[in-house]
């Protein structure tokens, strides 16, 4: 329904493409004003062009603190308060583990770990009683995933700091949670794998679902509308999957 964060301040990680692009266009449609961040300038400067209104992109690095600061300035002195943080910025690369050198382990945990546990420990002082926070982990944070090691280690991870996260922020009443995407068809998906394999690699996930499909990006960001609103306003600390079933079987 139309309204649903009406009057709500949002920031999300990794807006500039996939994801975190769809899902601020639908926070925005929704009624939030939306910040949104991501490394790349060229992609922000596109995604406001696709958005228009009610949306601010800032460039910004999630594991950079001096970054986090700066975004976070901004945003008390223009909306003063904060109220849904999707912390969706990520990485991902098909690594085996006789491969694994430490510049792609440091990448990979900077980005995916050391940078949700920032973005969300800087936002404190702004976030409001209430306020919802949303972690993007994976279903490889639970399923063993071939040369996905460090990612899939990087996930797990995620979805237990959200466990402890809601109890360290319970007297703020602040919600915790985390979507678990299987495998999106994004332009971000497609960069893992060179393109001619990458059809081959999405009929067999979609093939081998019980919904014979992979994700749209905006299955995955009506999941994270739910979470957002006062319809998700006594769901806390819960891993949802966005998978159309593919992770139970």
């Amino acid at each position: 329904m139309a309204g649903r964060l009406d009057g709500k301040i949002a920031r999300v990680t990794g807006g500039s493409s996939g994801i975190g692009l769809a899902t601020a266009k639908r926070f925005v449609a929704k009624g939030a004003t939306v910040y949104i961040t991501g490394r790349r300038q060229e992609r922000l400067d596109a995604a406001i062009a696709s958005i228009s209104v009610d949306v601010t992109a800032v460039r910004a690095d999630s594991g950079v603190i001096a970054d986090l600061e700066k975004l976070y300035a901004t945003i008390r002195t223009e909306s003063g308060k904060l109220d849904v943080l999707f912390a969706n910025a990520g990485i991902a690369a098909f690594v085996p583990l006789a491969s694994i050198i430490e510049e792609h382990y440091d990448s990979i945990l900077n980005t995916n770990l050391k940078g949700i546990i920032s973005t969300v420990k800087q936002a404190l002082p702004l976030l409001s009683e209430g306020a919802s926070i949303i972690l993007t982990s994976s279903v490889a944070g639970y399923k063993g995933l071939q040369a996905f090691s460090v990612y899939g280690a990087t996930k797990a991870a995620v979805r237990q700091l959200a466990q402890t996260w809601i109890l360290d922020l319970k007297e703020q009443k602040i919600r915790v949670n985390v979507l678990s995407p299987g495998m999106v068809d994004s332009l971000d998906t497609d960069d893992l794998i060179p393109t001619p394999a990458m059809a081959a690699v999405k009929e067999q996930y979609a093939s081998g679902g019980p919904l014979g499909r992979i994700a749209t990006m905006e299955d995955v960001a009506s999941a994270a509308i739910f979470l957002a609103s006062k319809d998700a306003s006594f769901i806390n600390g819960i891993n949802l999957p966005v998978d159309g079933g593919s992770s139970q079987l």
